[in-house]
């Protein structure tokens, strides 16, 4: 009886999370030139690449890419609950020879500006929402907005100067860091194997234990632009359209909180970072 009550309640909580239902939900495709395979040991991550936000560091991140600069590097810097963080050995030869980016960090907007939006007066913007899929902030006073640091994000390390940017990048794998906001290029973001980003390996320690050997360090076995990748080999995927009406009234509905599972309701308050972009696969055998 007892695991009858528990799983009746799991069922109950997947369906107020949105995820058991799927039949509302409006779907748009990846572009495979802007959609990156990554393999790692534990599996396979796709990412989709942000363009029209981000598109110098999109760029020369597809052509590292392209150029297969990414095999074998490692993830060097992996923080439990922060970032996993990924590139050549630091002052190498393979280091040195990419290119310096200037930030971008944010763009100008006007009073058009459109975007479907999640909540008004958030902890660091004015307002917040997603536009294309990604999760974004808003300043309707000073015309900008700009890419969030959730969970699953995609950024470029840099160095103490603003733009000093070349190919080191990270994952957001904890809490959202949005104070970065703002101050880092966001540029993707995972929307299929987070699991396996969840599994590198963790390089930092805590007083009193052994240092992680680098010998263990999570190795990036190969990273391509989908479009390139074998088409036997790809996988096709299709992500939530945040600019359609099923979307919008997803988040009237996960504001309100109207399921009787909440006895106690919480107040009408989205947080941008704590809202699920869904993916569904087409292809439904994945060669590993």
């Amino acid at each position: 009886m007892m695991k009858k009550i528990i799983l009746m309640t799991s069922l109950l909580i997947v369906n107020v999370c949105g995820a058991a239902n799927t039949t509302d939900i409006s779907w748009r495709k990846l572009d495979p030139k802007h959609t990156i395979l990554m393999t790692l040991s534990q599996g396979k991550v796709v990412i989709e690449l942000a363009p029209q936000f981000s598109p110098k560091h999109v760029a020369q991140f597809e052509q590292l890419t392209s150029e297969h600069f990414y095999d074998e590097t490692t993830f060097y810097r992996v923080i439990d609950g922060f970032v996993a963080q990924a590139g050549p050995k630091e002052d190498s030869e393979k280091d040195k020879s990419v290119p310096i980016l200037k930030v971008e960090d944010q763009w100008q907007t006007n009073k058009d500006f459109l975007f479907t939006k999640v909540q008004s007066n958030d902890l660091y913007a004015q307002q917040t929402g997603f536009s294309n899929g990604f999760a974004i902030a808003h300043s309707a006073k000073e015309q900008k907005a700009w890419l969030t640091h959730c969970p699953g994000t995609l950024a470029m390390a840099r160095e103490s100067g603003a733009d000093t940017a070349t190919s080191h990048f990270y994952f957001v794998i904890g809490q959202a860091p949005r104070y970065l906001d703002r101050l880092m290029t966001v540029f993707g973001r995972v929307v299929y194997g987070m699991e396996h980003i969840q599994s590198i390996k963790r390089t930092s320690t805590i007083e009193g234990e052994v240092a992680i050997d680098s010998r263990d360090h999570t190795k990036i076995i190969a990273m391509q632009l989908m479009s390139e990748v074998p088409k036997e080999q790809q996988i096709i995927l299709e992500v939530e359209d945040t600019e359609s009406d099923n979307f919008a009234k997803r988040l009237v509905k996960r504001r309100n909180r109207e399921n009787e599972f909440f006895y106690n309701k919480p107040p009408p308050v989205l947080d941008v970072c704590q809202i699920s972009v869904r993916s569904r696969m087409l292809n439904k055998e994945i060669k590993k």
